[in-house]
């Protein structure tokens, strides 16, 4: 069986849902070699707790290792696409978390960036950023893989089987990723985000349709291009007091706690995609597809395949019932199989079948890029109230 040999740098959220995903590959043997985090115990605990050889604080150690084959990069929105770069320059294949880049500020930006930067310069830079990184990719011989689990949740992997098969038509596409806020306090400020609820949450679900409308173009020897967006953001948890923001997680510095955008393609379809950070209740995770001959409904969360209820939490100090939820009392949908449903088992299993099998890769950089530019125009759109043109020639 052949060996992938593994160097993960960032010992987060997004670390624990890549490891999990690592755990569920099969076919292929994974070795957890190094962990790096700039703070050493958080890497230090992320290597205990999923068996990684050793722990460490540098990003370089990794890099110099001949033996590790791949880099997986789960660290903050701002390095990643330096990392990548780096990582391809050192002869690694790249697994990158979303998003693939943004605009995180400049020298000479005032402050808070997400106030003083036009969203036409944002989307500009970070459109330069992707191409640099793009000539990087077409200079190397190794692979980059975009971690975006939506492209793999099982839902959007049979509604893309259904699509390819009956090669329907996608009239119009709704997608959503609400929540009640993020828990880092880097989420809260756009120099190290990129931006707020948008480009964090509803860059999964705008992906899973950009994706979609690709199956849907292969399927019906098509080419369909992103026409247009229109979007309308804000931060509508601002005027609450400090009493009433109590129950919610999200505390918008210079981001959005609010973004719907619009989307126009080529053949006349549509798409909207929803994100907020002021949903209590748990985390709201779905693609709907309304086609000329079918309608499809992806849930990623909350299934239904676990109804709990509980009057108290006694014994359950170990037990994690769903994401976003303060309390475990009364009635939750428990997230069962989380690492399947929501996608991270089958993005590893493929990045890790690429590697090894040279397998044909799901989720790649021309995917990344555009999500990016989409996002970025959208902001764009968002501040100057209108909507805003994609030119054909700069489409893949």
């Amino acid at each position: 069986m052949k060996e992938v040999c593994i160097g993960l740098v960032g010992g987060g959220y997004a670390a624990d849902l890549h490891c999990n995903g690592y755990r569920n590959v099969h076919g292929v043997s994974v070795r957890l070699k190094s962990v790096a985090d700039i703070d050493e115990e958080k890497a230090r605990i992320t290597a205990d707790t999923y068996g990684f050889q050793r722990a460490t604080d540098s990003f370089e150690e990794l890099l110099a290792d001949s033996e590790i084959e791949v880099i997986d990069i789960c660290t903050p929105p701002h390095l990643h696409l330096v990392m990548a770069e780096r990582a391809l320059g050192a002869g690694k294949h790249v697994i990158c978390e979303k998003p693939l880049t943004g605009y995180f500020g400049e020298a000479a930006d005032a402050e808070p960036v997400g106030n003083s930067v036009s969203k036409a310069k944002m989307l500009e830079k970070s459109i330069q950023a992707t191409e640099r990184l793009r000539k990087v990719i077409q200079n190397s011989s190794r692979r980059f893989m975009y971690a975006e689990n939506y492209v793999y949740s099982p839902g959007l992997q049979k509604a893309a089987e259904i699509i390819r098969n009956r090669k329907s038509k996608i009239l119009f596409a709704k997608g959503e990723e609400s929540l009640k806020g993020s828990s880092s306090p880097l989420a809260s400020e756009w120099k190290y985000t990129g931006g707020g609820v948008l480009i964090r949450a509803g860059i999964h679900p705008l992906t899973g349709i950009l994706w979609l409308k690709h199956m849907e173009a292969n399927a019906r020897g098509e080419r369909i291009r992103v026409e247009s967006v229109s979007a309308e953001t804000g931060r509508t948890s601002a005027g609450l007091s400090a009493y009433e923001h109590r129950h919610i997680a999200a505390r918008p510095h210079d981001v959005e706690d609010f973004a719907a955008v619009s989307l126009s393609f080529s053949d006349g379809t549509r798409a909207l995609v929803i994100a907020c950070d002021t949903a209590l209740g748990g985390t709201r995770n779905y693609v709907e597809l309304f086609c000329n001959d079918a309608a499809l409904n992806c849930v990623l969360t909350p299934t239904n395949l676990l109804d709990t209820y509980f009057l108290d939490e006694n014994g359950m100090d170990n037990v994690y019932i769903s994401e976003m939820l303060p309390a475990k009392v009364g009635w939750n949908k428990a997230f069962v199989s989380d690492e399947i449903i929501r996608g991270y088992a089958g993005e590893l299993q493929n990045f890790m079948d690429v590697v090894a099998h040279d397998a044909p890769l799901h989720s790649g950089f021309d995917l990344a890029a555009l999500t990016v530019k989409v996002i970025y125009a959208s902001y764009q759109s968002a501040e100057e109230g209108r909507r805003i043109a994609f030119p054909e020639e700069e489409q893949p």
